[in-house]
């Protein structure tokens, strides 16, 4: 017997089903009364996460139309800051030493999804490049909320819910934490999620199992757990 046995996985697995079956949706007029104060984050909505390459998911192209939903939602709310995180990797970028090479500048798989840049306002989100899984190391973000000390409420989207979205939405959340700064950090759960690979699919090509549908949910409840809210989806 392992002497790492996790008794209570049955029951806290679930735990999280009944929690996240009985989520309930936000509202963004009670969310966003002053829309001033509020933005749209999103992390990782590119080709290569939706459609093409090593790490294109069908869960993650899933959640496109959701938040082009929610973008319309809050735009049409008078929400005007909205900023895309996205993978640009250099050519050798470390990172490449836990993940395959993806999403490298000047790649069709770094670019931003077609259904995004279809949305009318496009030209007015701001768009920031990233080199690894963080949103605050070595981007423009921290610089971009240091401008926008009037936004304190962010809108959290995209993907993956245990590894760039997860490490966005705590970044958020822990900054204001450490700064004693009054921040709300929403993340609508029909707008993230992550990718999956089964124990036989990874030992094909020797890779770590990434079961999607258990790591989507202990880390939503970790997140709920450090003061971030979770709602089923955002609504009018």
């Amino acid at each position: 017997m392992s002497k790492y046995r996790i008794d209570e996985s049955g029951e806290y697995i679930g735990y999280l089903e009944n929690w996240l079956d009985h989520l309930h949706a936000g509202h963004i007029s009670e969310i966003a009364k002053n829309p001033a104060a509020c933005a749209v984050i999103s992390v990782d909505m590119i080709k290569g996460f939706c459609s093409i390459g090593p790490l294109a998911s069908p869960r993650v192209k899933a959640i496109i139309q959701p938040i082009v939903g929610l973008l319309n939602l809050t735009w049409g709310h008078g929400i005007r800051s909205i900023v895309f995180l996205q993978d640009t990797h250099e050519p050798d970028a470390v990172e490449f030493g836990s993940f395959p090479p993806h999403c490298m500048r000047g790649t069709e798989e770094a670019e931003t999804v077609e259904e995004f840049k279809s949305l009318p306002f496009f030209n007015q989100i701001k768009i920031m490049e990233k080199n690894s899984i963080s949103s605050g190391l070595h981007t423009g973000l921290n610089t971009w909320i240091a401008d926008h000390s009037e936004v304190n409420t962010f809108f959290v989207v995209g993907d993956c819910t245990d590894l760039c979205t997860y490490q966005l939405a705590m970044h958020l959340r822990l900054d204001a934490n450490a700064r004693q700064l009054q921040r709300r950090v929403i993340l609508p759960v029909d707008c993230v999620d992550t990718y999956d690979l089964t124990i036989k699919d990874a030992e094909k090509i020797n890779a770590v199992p990434h079961p999607a549908s258990f790591v989507h949910a202990v880390f939503l409840h970790n997140m709920l757990l450090n003061g971030i809210e979770i709602f089923s989806s955002i609504k009018k």
